[in-house]
């Protein structure tokens, strides 16, 4: 009998965009692979790892990932040329490289990473169909939170 090991409360989680889900309405969620480099899987162990001014770009039938900052960890090699912010192509089959460019060619939708996380040993990224939130639904949203929480603490005293 085998025994799956056990993870810690967050450990497979890497970086998260929270202000996407604060800027737009996410549709559909989508998981793909990075295309990275050896000194990117080191720091990203480490925790290294920023996405909250990541965007996804989709061209020529391919996805890639702007903006996500993977700084490099003090102890990489001399001889290893590293950009922390350089472009990163995102692993998806066409199937869902052809949902995303349907989408995306919609008015006012766009593609935006929410989560970085492990999947077993590899580096996934959470994308997902995002259409953008006006400032009444933001304030809307923001009003709802204060609600639940509000009516949380009334529950629990009784």
């Amino acid at each position: 009998m085998t025994k799956k090991k056990a993870l810690k409360g967050g450990d497979t989680d890497i970086a998260q965009n929270k202000k996407a889900r604060h800027d737009y309405f996410i549709e559909e969620t989508f998981e793909a692979g990075l295309a990275l480099q050896g000194w990117e899987v080191k720091s990203l162990r480490a925790g290294k790892a920023n996405i909250s001014e990541a965007y996804i770009v989709l061209k020529e039938s391919e996805a890639y990932l702007f903006g996500a900052t993977i700084q490099p960890l003090n102890t990489a090699s001399t001889h290893v040329v590293v950009d922390p912010t350089r472009t990163r192509k995102l692993l998806l089959n066409q199937r869902e490289l052809d949902v995303l460019y349907g989408q995306v060619h919609q008015k006012g939708k766009t593609v935006v990473p929410l989560k970085m996380y492990w999947s077993r040993a590899w580096a996934k990224i959470a994308i997902g169909i995002a259409r953008g939130k006006k400032e009444h639904d933001k304030r809307d949203d923001v009003k709802d939170r204060d609600w639940q929480r509000e009516k949380a603490r009334v529950m629990k005293r009784g």
